[in-house]
């Protein structure tokens, strides 16, 4: 019986350190990502683009690693479940520009300042890439919460200096009615264009 067990335990040992091994490092996998978004925000026809389009092409590129439909399931919370897909498709759409005028405001005034990547922690398929914008005054901690999908590391929320940017339009989408959702996230976006001095269509 002794040995059975015993063998039993080296099997599910083997088996654990042979996912362990066969998962990508979530930080080196990040690593070159976070760089080509740098490199992005300091493109000079990047800052000369119109509002929507800068907006469109850092969510194309930051799709890469960000999960945008899991950062709005976490928003709506319960509601998502019934939410139609086609209504979810679209939340999630525009849930990704306005997140994208988020991040490029928090990030476009750290992209002069070098990046530092801490220790990642990792439990299972859930990992937090720490990373670090450093200058001679100050220094900048962004985080990225992941979640392992297949073989890529995708964030499902981003810490700007401790401050979740999913988390704050939790509380903003809590108890807001199922078929208001939508509207509510489209004024919030609008906003966000206008106070950048882009008029509505």
């Amino acid at each position: 019986m002794k040995s059975i067990l015993s063998s039993l335990l080296i099997l599910l040992l083997c088996s654990f350190i042979g996912q362990a091994l066969a998962a990508p490092n979530p930080t080196e996998q990040v690593k070159p990502f976070i760089h080509r978004v740098v490199s992005q925000l300091q493109d000079p026809s990047f800052k000369q683009d119109t509002v929507d389009n800068r907006i469109d092409r850092i969510v194309t590129l930051v799709s890469e690693h960000f999960d945008f439909q899991e950062m709005s399931k976490r928003v709506v919370g319960k509601p998502w479940q019934t939410l139609p897909a086609a209504q979810q498709q679209e939340f999630a759409r525009l849930f990704a520009k306005l997140l994208g005028h988020i991040y490029i405001d928090k990030v476009d005034a750290y992209v002069e300042m070098k990046i530092e990547f801490g220790k990642e922690q990792i439990k299972g398929e859930r990992a937090e890439v720490k990373t670090m914008f450093v200058d001679a005054a100050k220094s900048i901690p962004v985080s990225y919460v992941m979640m392992l999908k297949g073989d890529k590391w995708m964030a499902y929320d981003v810490f700007v200096e401790g401050i979740s940017l999913v988390r704050n339009y939790m509380e903003q989408f809590k108890g807001i009615p199922q078929d208001q959702l939508i509207p509510v996230l489209e004024k919030k976006l609008q906003e966000l264009k206008t106070s950048k001095g882009e008029k509505k269509p």
